[in-house]
């Protein structure tokens, strides 16, 4: 079935890495037009672990977020191109605003968030530290967004 997951299957990979004593980092977001940044992105959260996971917005979390103009790409496209990058190891779609329960449900042993997150304020960063992890912080990289492209491609 690939890198793609449900809630039960992810719930059960992530049980069975963590009896293997293996370090599952956390991350998630809307990944709308995936550009350098995200990539560079993903790749340091994958450093800080043994098992990448991302949480994707879904399409309708993604409007309820961005607004109704949004996603520009659909979940299922948006998932493959994430499941495609090499150091992407499984991906979960949620529908929530937030990824808490999901969160909650998995428990990882780090919780990354791109840099316009304060560690004290990630979502789901609190119930990751009372179980032993810890929330992490990645620094952007100056001047990728996709709210830059979309304008960008507009003025062409």
């Amino acid at each position: 079935m690939g890198k793609l997951k449900n809630l039960t299957e992810i719930k059960k990979i992530v049980t069975d890495l963590k009896r293997k004593k293996k370090k599952v980092v956390f991350t998630n977001g809307c990944f709308d037009i995936l550009h350098y940044g995200h990539l560079k992105y993903l790749e340091k959260c994958k450093r800080l672990g043994d098992v990448l996971v991302i949480g994707l917005n879904s399409d309708a979390s993604v409007k309820k977020i961005k607004g109704k103009k949004r996603p520009i790409t659909g979940e299922k496209e948006r998932a493959a191109v994430l499941s495609s990058l090499e150091f992407v190891d499984y991906v979960i779609t949620f529908n929530d605003a937030t990824p808490a329960k999901l969160i909650k449900a998995l428990t990882p042993d780090v919780l990354a968030k791109g840099g316009d997150w304060k560690t004290k304020d990630i979502v789901g960063g609190r119930h990751v530290k009372n179980h032993g992890g810890r929330a992490v912080s990645i620094p952007f990289i100056k001047g990728y967004s996709t709210t830059k492209i979309i304008k960008r491609i507009k003025k062409t």
